[in-house]
């Protein structure tokens, strides 16, 4: 992909896009130990935007969180948070970001609002009650304010995370794993919180391995592997793009084989025989389906019924994950 326009440039003109408010430009890291761990990173992030980055373990995410958030140095390339390089303007751009990490570290005997309101002052910003208010009740966390953190459940405590994370007002928030360990009904909540954070303004960039939360939030997909990034696409062009769509047609009489004459159609046949299965997409050049259901009927073949399928997000991650390997 291009790398993104510099953010140092003239004020953009009444409907341009605005500048990103994250911009990589030729990231990587290496080890002394010669691992490279990170290659050739480049990706902007628009204002306002949920972006999720997919790809499975060891293939860089945390690592590149970490390089921008200020925790790993980078070895080669630029990182700009709103306009400021991460290295030369550490503490500017410091303060634009928050972290919500993987681990639930947090201070086990203090309670939510003395630990929210700590992580607050760390920024050297003086206390502001009200903001730490809402926050708390955006998070559901206000009847709690008072509890030790040592007494919350796992779904709980991610929530104080994230209230220390938003405690100093960062324009970017990083969730790694935002809800590794909360039930379905907490993570549906937690899928709420981040549209609202969205909704006031908050940049947010998360990674997950549950398929289904990048595909319910997400405006734009990046994949990383091997610490490449091997794909960015807006969320539902990519689906649209790659997602395989199925014709499934429920047979009234079961077959033993498909017919020679249906050949041309490529059609799957379920293990009973009462299924036939006609996958395409629209780039596809394989007859259409008016022309297959004529085609059912001269050959005899009676349907019970027809449905569609559509592939889903995770259909998408493991085809690109295992044909670029």
């Amino acid at each position: 992909m291009p790398n993104p326009a510099t953010l140092s440039a003239a004020p953009a003109s009444p409907g341009a896009a605005p500048p990103p408010i994250l911009s990589i430009r030729g990231l990587s890291k290496s080890y002394r130990n010669g691992a490279r761990v990170l290659d050739d990173i480049n990706l902007a992030i628009a204002p306002g935007e949920i972006f999720a980055l997919l790809g499975p373990n060891g293939a860089g995410k945390t690592t590149l969180i970490s390089i921008v958030c200020g925790i790993v140095n980078p070895s080669e390339g630029e990182v700009r948070v709103g306009g400021h390089d991460i290295v030369r303007d550490y503490r500017k751009t410091r303060a634009l970001i928050g972290l919500v990490p993987q681990e639930l570290t947090t201070d086990a005997f203090e309670t939510v609002w003395a630990t929210v309101s700590f992580s607050r002052g760390l920024f050297g910003l003086p206390p502001n009650p009200a903001h730490i208010e809402t926050i708390l009740r955006q998070l559901s966390l206000w009847d709690k304010r008072d509890a030790r953190i040592l007494t919350l459940s796992g779904g709980m405590k991610r929530r104080v995370l994230i209230a220390k994370a938003l405690s100093h007002e960062p324009r970017v928030l990083f969730l790694d794993e935002p809800t590794a360990g909360v039930d379905v009904r907490l993570r549906q909540d937690m899928w709420q919180v981040v549209r609202g954070l969205r909704a006031g303004g908050v940049t947010v960039i998360l990674t997950t391995h549950y398929i289904e939360e990048a595909e319910e939030m997400a405006d734009r997909v990046g994949v990383i592997r091997g610490g490449r990034i091997v794909l960015v696409e807006e969320k539902t062009a990519l689906m649209r793009k790659l997602g395989r769509k199925e014709l499934v047609l429920s047979l009234q009489s079961p077959l033993g084989a498909v017919p020679p004459a249906l050949a041309a159609y490529d059609l799957s046949l379920s293990g009973d025989g009462t299924e036939l299965t006609y996958a395409y997409d629209s780039q596809s050049e394989r007859p259409g389906i008016s022309r297959l259901l004529e085609d059912l009927s001269a050959a005899g073949i009676r349907l019970r019924d027809v449905t569609t399928r559509q592939s889903t997000l995770e259909d998408i991650f493991v085809s690109l994950v295992e044909t670029r390997a």
